[in-house]
Parts: structure tokens; C-alpha cells; sequence
């Protein structure tokens, strides 16, 4: 109910439980965007079975409103690897592998999350000055990791003891100050990005895709020239191709 249209919402689950959590949200208006699998290290020991060692992230949204996904806020839709893979297209697949936070000598709730998965999660789902809602505040890592981007929190926590311990830590941080620890990514748009081919363009790019297949050149270099010469990405080339030829 508090959940504003377009909100999201994100539900941490092992397997045990992930059928009734399901089953109860078929019977919401919340409209499913995305089924993550959170792959962590060290899972559970076993000798009878394969160890456990991933959990399921539900990612929901409430309809009626523009959803918030901010596409570019870790990495540009152009950055690749050395092999020429797409660093965004890699974050963005739904199996994320972030090891658990290992704290020494420190006091740990069992269910705390890694500060890089919520980085990873508000990030991509919020912008600063938003509101973050976190039911189960347990080690309060969620309101520590919103404060430190520029959210603001709201949360919830069952046990008094816990809450007086962490709310005095909670208190200390300034709003914002993980900002400047967060990578910058390159967002480097092509000039022509949004705008209409005209025919004479659309000539141009089919002849010189020619001119270069007839060189020889395999389709991952043709596509960069193209890319490169006509000031466009990747998509917008491939479709006036497919168009075109």
C-alpha cells in the first residue's frame, strides 16, 4: 500500500521460503520486472546434498507510474572489457556475483547484506533524495549504505536492543558521503543518437557496409567503423541495416 505507482521493490529470499513468497505476490497488483539469482561465496556445508550458496532476489514493481531504472548509473552503455564485452550488459544480467561482507572482531547480523549489492540496488532502482523503505532493518546496513547515497530511509526493526545499539551509529553518518567512493562511469553518447536517418544516410551506410563486407572485415569490426563514421550506436546502425539490405 505504500508503495508509490512505479515504486520498486526488492525481496531477498532463500529457496525454502521462495514458493509462499511468490504465491503471495500473485495475489498483489505488483507486477513482476526481474528474477535475480544473488551467487555469494562460502555456501552452506553438506554432505547429503549440493551446497546452497546462491539466494533469490525479487524484483517487483508497483504499475501506474514511470519506473525508475537508471541504465547508465554504473557503467556507460559504450564501456567494454579488453575482449570487447559490454561492461553495462554484464552488470545488468540477472545473476549477480558479490561475495557476503566478511566483518572480523565486529558484530554481524546473520542477514545483513553486502553493502555492494544495495549499492548495486539503489543505485540502479532510486535516485538521490528518494525515499528507501527497509521492513527488516536487522544490522541497519540498508539505511546505512541509503544515507550514505542521499536517500532518505524509513525503517523497521522488531527488536529494541538492536535498534537503540544501531540508530546512535545511523545518527553518525553524513547523508551522501559514499558518493565520492562510487566509480564514474563514461557515458560518452554518439552525436547522432535519437535522430532520424534521412535517405541520403541511408544509402551512405548501406554502400560502405558493402565496401567493407567486400573487404572482408568480419561484422564486430564493421559494425565499430560504421558506429565510429556515422556518429550512431550499435542499435540504431543494426536496425537501418536490417531496414535497408
Amino acid at each position: 500500500r505504500i508503495l508509490k505507482p512505479g515504486g520498486a521493490i526488492y525481496i531477498i529470499s532463500g529457496y525454502t521460503n521462495l514458493y509462499f513468497i511468490l504465491h503471495a505476490l500473485k495475489a498483489t497488483k505488483l507486477k513482476e520486472v526481474n528474477h535475480i539469482i544473488w551467487k555469494y561465496s562460502f555456501g552452506v556445508f553438506t554432505r547429503k546434498k549440493f551446497v546452497s550458496s546462491h539466494y533469490h532476489i525479487l524484483y517487483y514493481e508497483k504499475p501506474g507510474g514511470s519506473r525508475t531504472f537508471n541504465v547508465e548509473s554504473r557503467y556507460g552503455l559504450k564501456e567494454e572489457f579488453e575482449t570487447g564485452r559490454s561492461i553495462n550488459y554484464w552488470d545488468r544480467e540477472d545473476v549477480w556475483k558479490i561475495p557476503r561482507q566478511y566483518k572480523p572482531r565486529k558484530i554481524k547480523n546473520k542477514n545483513e547484506l553486502p553493502d555492494d549489492l544495495l549499492i548495486k540496488i539503489l543505485q540502479y532502482s532510486s535516485n538521490e533524495g528518494d525515499r528507501v523503505c527497509d521492513f527488516f532493518l536487522g544490522g541497519f546496513s540498508t539505511a546505512r549504505v541509503a544515507i550514505g547515497l542521499n536517500r532518505k530511509i524509513t525503517g523497521f526493526e522488531v527488536s529494541p536492543l538492536i535498534f537503540k545499539q544501531k540508530i546512535g551509529e545511523i545518527e553518525k553518518i553524513e547523508p551522501g558521503q559514499l558518493l565520492p567512493q562510487l566509480r564514474v562511469p563514461n557515458i560518452n553518447n554518439p552525436e547522432n543518437q535519437g535522430k532520424s536517418w534521412s535517405r541520403d544516410d541511408c544509402e551512405k551506410l548501406i554502400a560502405r557496409y558493402d565496401e567493407l563486407t567486400s573487404e572482408g572485415q568480419l561484422k564486430k569490426e564493421i559494425m565499430k567503423t560504421l558506429q565510429k563514421e556515422f556518429k550512431r550506436g550499435y542499435w540504431a546502425i543494426d536496425k537501418a541495416l536490417k531496414k535497408g539490405l
